[in-house]
């Protein structure tokens, strides 16, 4: 694990590995906000814990560039928390485990928190740097990015003293993010009086797993399957063929991860059994089938599960199984000018049900505020319908794109100049924290730019290596160029 440190350039590497070290999951962030602090004092940098549990550090600038324009570096600090099924990972505590397969740097079954642990790593090796030229450079490690941007949305006004924004949060090398989606949290619940359940009744437990997963905004628009989604095509039908009742329902643990895993626990009458486990079987292929070109690891089955005191009263469990599958999932439409981007999109992302509650979690995306007031008053209407209250949270505006940024063109400049191609500017469906903070800070001249990644808030996360010291040189060059 420990060569990740030897990779090239070590500044970053040694970094991101130390980072790896500490555990950080969205919501659990005093270890590394510690971490932060000890670093910025054992490097001789100015730094400190804002009221938002951001992490804001300064450095001086080289002499004889006090008068440049101030720079501010934002990256976040915590990370999506996914496991692999059979890992006993315990975010809170362990470590994450990296390692090398190739030009690739992934973790043993979870998240490898490349998202955004890189840009955080590149943050650090700036503030150590004694060989770098550049003007005033402050850092904005932000708390809480993955769960609903809370950093960002509680950043004190008047903190921050630069004109200049680098978000380092962008997973594409060679691509300069100048816009991205903005998002709003909606959840669905309902509460009730359990049923209990028939003492002639057995109960089976079914589990969907081993589908992608993926970052519901980078690649919501790749028809992955959502657990959640494909589980209801299921479950009606086991109702309605099996006389099956719902007791639970658990799938997805993130609003902004594609759901790869769904377990229900039924009751049915004991003869029903095998017509439910050729139900079983039959799904199992026609997932296999409708996903053939995308999914290539379903595993779904039965297997027999202790029989449960409660279940979930029949007209609840009919009015909940039809909200599920009419709840709009995936992509709402592209953006009308650019129709490879998408504009607006939703999430169905956690479910979870038992025989006397139900809670529902989507996170729904779109850049531009009617589009998603539509999806909110859509879904809305869908979940009021079937008798459950909505609530919304977190709510935050798309980033208008600038074209004429500055920044954005002197960093086009020097990437050309450094790799012998055209950058691509781009708008993200992705949202960023970049919005947040140009709601407070108008006057930023602002860009997100970021190595190669693959699947974030997956345990397929990686990051290429060959995209990090071109990267940190672009970094280095905008810099000292300013």
């Amino acid at each position: 694990m420990s060569e990740i440190k030897n990779l090239q350039p070590t500044c970053i590497w040694k970094n991101f590995y130390a980072l790896t070290q500490i555990p950080r999951p969205s919501g659990h962030l005093e270890k590394v906000q510690q971490f932060l602090l000890d670093f910025a004092s054992s490097v001789g940098v100015e730094a400190f814990k804002d009221p938002a549990g951001n992490i804001v550090m300064r450095k001086a600038a080289t002499p004889g560039m006090e008068d440049r324009k101030g720079v501010i570096l934002q990256a976040h600090m915590d990370m999506v928390p996914q496991k692999t099924s059979e890992s006993t990972h315990n975010f809170e505590t362990d470590p994450i485990e990296p390692w090398i397969d190739g030009d690739w740097v992934k973790a043993r079954n979870t998240t490898l928190g490349a998202d955004n642990g890189i840009g955080v790593a590149a943050i650090m090796a700036v503030m150590e740097a004694k060989d770098m030229r550049h003007g005033p450079v402050e850092a904005l490690i932000t708390a809480d990015e993955e769960t609903g941007m809370y950093g960002a949305n509680d950043l004190p006004e008047g903190e921050l003293h630069g004109d200049i924004l680098l978000n380092l949060d962008s997973e594409w090398w060679g691509k300069f993010v100048i816009g991205s989606a903005g998002g709003i949290d909606i959840t669905a619940t309902m509460e009730y009086q359990s049923a209990n359940t028939d003492e002639g009744d057995v109960a089976v437990r079914v589990t969907l797993k081993g589908l992608r997963g993926g970052h519901s905004g980078l690649e919501i628009h790749e028809g992955r399957a959502n657990a959640n989604k494909q589980m209801v095509r299921f479950v009606r039908e086991a109702v309605e063929e099996c006389e099956a009742r719902l007791a639970s329902w658990h799938g997805g643990n993130m609003r902004n991860a594609i759901p790869f895993n769904a377990e229900v626990v039924l009751t049915l009458p004991p003869e029903n059994v095998p017509a439910l486990k050729e139900l079983v079987e039959d799904w199992k292929e026609a997932f296999s089938d409708q996903f053939k070109n995308i999914e290539s690891g379903i595993e779904f089955y039965v297997e027999d599960a202790p029989m449960p005191l409660h279940e979930v009263p029949v007209e609840i469990q009919d009015n909940l199984i039809n909200a599920i599958y009419a709840c709009h999932d995936g992509v709402v439409r592209m953006i009308p000018s650019y129709p490879n981007v998408v504009e607006t999109s939703s999430n169905l992302a956690i479910i979870d049900i038992d025989a006397e509650k139900a809670s529902l979690k989507i996170l729904a995306r779109s850049a531009r505020e009617d589009m998603k007031d539509y999806v909110v008053k859509m879904l809305e209407s869908c979940f009021n319908m079937a008798g459950m209250k909505v609530k919304t949270a977190g709510s935050y505006c798309g980033w208008d794109p600038n074209p004429k940024s500055a920044i954005l063109h002197h960093l086009l400049r020097v990437y050309k100049e450094q790799n012998g191609e055209d950058g691509i500017i781009q708008v993200d469906h992705a949202g960023l924290e970049c919005s947040i903070i140009l709601g407070k800070y108008p006057h930023l001249d602002v860009v997100s730019f970021g190595p190669t990644m693959k699947s974030p808030h997956t345990t397929s996360e990686r990051c290429f290596i060959p995209t990090i010291a071109p990267f940190w040189e672009l970094l280095k060059k905008a810099l000292e160029e300013l």
